[in-house]
């Protein structure tokens, strides 16, 4: 299975995996991927591949109101097949082959809470300015389907913000680059709600050079990265939302 052409078949883990944490906190995702690492570590001998180690592929809705304001964005981030399957491992919890809601539901309670510390990899702002403040995520949900595993959740911005005569940039990115994401080959993008008229949501990519350059990147290199590392900003999927029209 190919993510934005990144091929889940190309990672391989060592014990070295299992101990893999955050360096200011445990982000859920990551906890639940080391965990089964160790499980999986007899399983495979070949060394651990540098960053990134868990691809995720992004479809995000821009949601605005009457008045050209954005006031949430809504996420669907579908993961890779290797670490798809390693997650739900043990959650069938009634033996019937079927990964119901319920569940998925305290994985996905666990990836949501954790996600907070992170800002949900989820920064909007306008040109240079400050990332603005999100509340906690709302309707989330996981689900299985066809080998992979798909995270749902809509993040409502503190206070709406004006579309109108400025671009809006929201990035998705994790600072340390051990999640990759990339925008969906098929609808990754859409506006929805009562104020999308006049308004256009365009996707910027990171430069494909640039990524090739940090996959020959040794863990060693991420190793020394301090807490508040940035280096995951480069490879940031960017929706840039503007309105040109006056909200009617």
């Amino acid at each position: 299975m190919d993510f934005f052409g990144h091929s889940a078949s190309l990672l391989t883990f060592s014990n070295h995996d299992a101990g893999l944490t955050r360096r200011n906190g445990s982000l859920g995702i990551y906890r639940q991927f080391s965990f089964l690492c160790a499980a999986f570590a007899s399983l495979v001998a070949s060394p651990a591949v540098a960053h990134p180690h868990v691809w995720a592929s992004v479809r995000s809705e821009i949601i605005l109101n009457a008045n050209h304001e954005i006031t949430g964005v809504r996420h669907a981030w579908t993961f890779d097949e290797f670490y798809s399957a390693m997650a739900v491992q043990g959650l069938d919890t009634n033996g019937d082959g079927v990964f119901s809601a319920e569940e998925l539901k305290p994985l996905a309670e666990v990836n949501i809470k954790s996600l907070k510390d992170f800002d949900y990899f989820t920064f909007v702002h306008v040109g240079d300015g400050a990332n603005l403040p999100l509340k906690p995520p709302e309707n989330y949900s996981l689900d299985y389907d066809k080998g992979l595993l798909t995270l749902h959740f809509t993040l409502p911005l503190e206070k709406p913000l004006d579309a109108h005569g400025q671009e809006v940039q929201v990035d998705v990115y994790d600072p340390s680059f051990f999640v990759a994401f990339g925008f969906a080959t098929e609808a990754p993008v859409k506006l929805s709600g009562d104020g999308i008229k006049g308004c256009t949501a365009e996707i910027k990519r990171p430069d494909s050079e640039t990524e090739e350059d940090a996959k020959a990147l040794s863990e060693a290199f991420f190793s020394q990265l301090g807490p508040n590392s940035n280096f995951g900003s480069q490879f940031a999927q960017t929706v840039m939302v503007k309105c040109s029209d006056a909200p009617s």
